[in-house]
């Protein structure tokens, strides 16, 4: 018969991290245990980490509701899978810490090429907000390591100091050199936003991450229709978990790209249903992660790893965080590689 408990860990931030949520200079995860009694030495791990501001179990007892599917596990062999759907940070962990288990408890949760150390996972270079000085070494830095894709996180700044952010980039480096891809977080209001994408697609932008906020579904399809870069949809994802509501989304909206992120998606299994919904809408995709750990990190690079996706992914580097777990993923350039001589180290999770 199944088992399940959880561990709180604190990540500490090496350095600040500025979002249009605000500062975060730590953040609190949970850790998820699963076993079989009859075998409790194969145990398979998964990471519910929400994200405050976004996710919906941070308004409810996220301690109540984590402890209340642990003993459901205990009591149903694991049948939960229709109990989380409201509840996505949940689902992703328990889902990973099932599929861990599934596979003999060694983080193997989507054997590929990519787990056994055969291929690599291109990623964008995430550029976090802070002041124009702090955002262009950001640049500059993330360029010289051999970054391909840079993603700009925008609306921190006044804007004409952004269209020179971008002006700096595209002074030395072509789009055939540099792919660069925004991240507004809805900072634009919906009267202002058609000639604000007009001013920044003289830079030759990839695509913008919800140009406006999420729920105004007729001013961003309006948008979409219209805008000189193409459009993607990441917030708007959050919380639409029923299969009807996401085809009335993709037909209404009618998006360029999805933001697929499975800690706030539902896990794999609802990420995977984006997936096929926006493929049969002829609309493109890519994966990001959360500020997850190493561990919900790997997870979604193993899962992203399958799809055969052959886009820049938005996946963590697993720097940012100063008491990080050990881990076997590492970074080369722009790519996100997992190295077999280095093997997990867990006990934190359990000190």
């Amino acid at each position: 018969m199944l088992k399940a408990n959880f561990n709180k860990y604190k990540l500490r931030f090496i350095y600040p991290a500025a979002t249009s949520r605000g500062v975060m200079k730590h953040r609190d995860v949970w850790f998820v245990s699963v076993f079989d009694d009859e075998l409790p030495k194969i145990t398979g791990v998964g990471e519910i980490a929400p994200l405050p501001g976004l996710s919906i179990e941070l308004n409810d007892n996220i301690e109540f509701l984590i402890n209340r599917t642990c003993e459901e596990i205990n009591q149903l062999s694991g049948e939960i899978e229709w109990r989380l759907q409201e509840y996505p940070a949940l689902r992703f962990g328990f889902e990973t810490a099932l599929m861990d288990l599934e596979n003999n408890g060694l983080q193997q949760v989507f054997p590929s090429g990519f787990s056994m150390g055969h291929s690599c996972i291109q990623l964008n270079g995430l550029i976090w907000m802070g002041n124009f000085d702090f955002m262009l070494s950001r640049i500059e830095n993330k360029i010289n390591q051999g970054f391909q894709c840079i993603k700009i996180k925008i609306g921190a700044l006044k804007f004409s100091d952004e269209l020179k952010l971008l002006q700096s980039i595209r002074k030395n480096y072509g789009p055939a050199e540099i792919e660069i891809r925004l991240d507004a977080n809805g900072a634009f209001s919906s009267n202002e936003a058609y000639e604000k994408l007009k001013r920044l697609s003289e830079f030759k932008i990839h695509s913008i991450e919800q140009p406006i906020k999420a729920g105004q579904w007729q001013e961003m399809a309006s948008l979409c229709d219209i805008s000189p870069i193409p459009i993607a949809l990441d917030e708007e994802l959050i919380g639409i978990n029923k299969t009807e509501n996401k085809r009335k989304l993709l037909h209404t909206i009618n998006p360029h790209y999805l933001i697929i992120k499975p800690s706030l998606t539902g896990g794999f299994v609802a990420s995977e249903e984006w997936i096929d919904l926006a493929e049969d809408n002829d609309t493109g995709w890519w994966a990001t992660s959360a500020l997850e750990s190493n561990l919900g990190l790997n997870a979604i690079a193993q899962w992203v790893s399958t799809k055969n996706n052959r886009m820049p992914q938005g996946l963590g580097t697993g720097k940012l965080f100063s008491n990080n777990l050990t881990s076997p993923l590492k970074i080369e350039k722009d790519r996100l590689c997992f190295d077999l001589q280095q093997n997990w180290d867990l006990s934190p999770i359990y000190d």
